[in-house]
């Protein structure tokens, strides 16, 4: 199984980071949109809140996919994914014709969740920039 490590790692890599990747690519492509759904919920800031969290998503997710710090951007992808999942999929808060969805959501988020905190506890893995850079020293 030691010889399948280094490609599902990148490959597992690459796979959370394309989620946030599309998102983020969405959020920005989709300003306004986004700053609505955000002003739908009640944050403040809708418009900034927008091209931020895309730009985070974007910018996170391409490190985590080569592998450049990915113990942060992973554990920062998480932390994002937890308040986003409280805030947007709080299915506790809906009317019952629309909590099954909402829960099949906000569990999905959480098992992103896991999968980045694993990232941020063992590393992105052989096949990554921190990996190179590491052994370069």
């Amino acid at each position: 199984m030691d010889a399948f490590k280094s490609p599902l790692m990148l490959t597992g890599r690459i796979l959370l980071a394309l989620l946030f990747l599309l998102a983020g690519i969405d959020k920005l492509t989709d300003i306004a949109g986004t700053a609505g759904y955000i002003a739908n919920v009640g944050l403040p800031a809708a418009t900034a809140l927008a091209v931020l969290s895309g730009a985070f998503e974007v910018l996170a997710a391409l490190a985590l996919a080569v592998g450049w710090q990915a113990r942060w951007a992973a554990l920062g992808l998480a932390l994002f994914t937890v308040l986003t999942n409280v805030l947007f999929h709080n299915y506790w808060a809906l009317p019952a014709d629309q909590v099954y969805m909402a829960q099949i959501k906000f569990m999905k988020n959480l098992s992103i969740v896991g999968g980045m905190l694993v990232v941020a506890a063992l590393g992105a893995g052989p096949l990554s920039l921190d990996a190179r850079h590491a052994n370069s020293r």
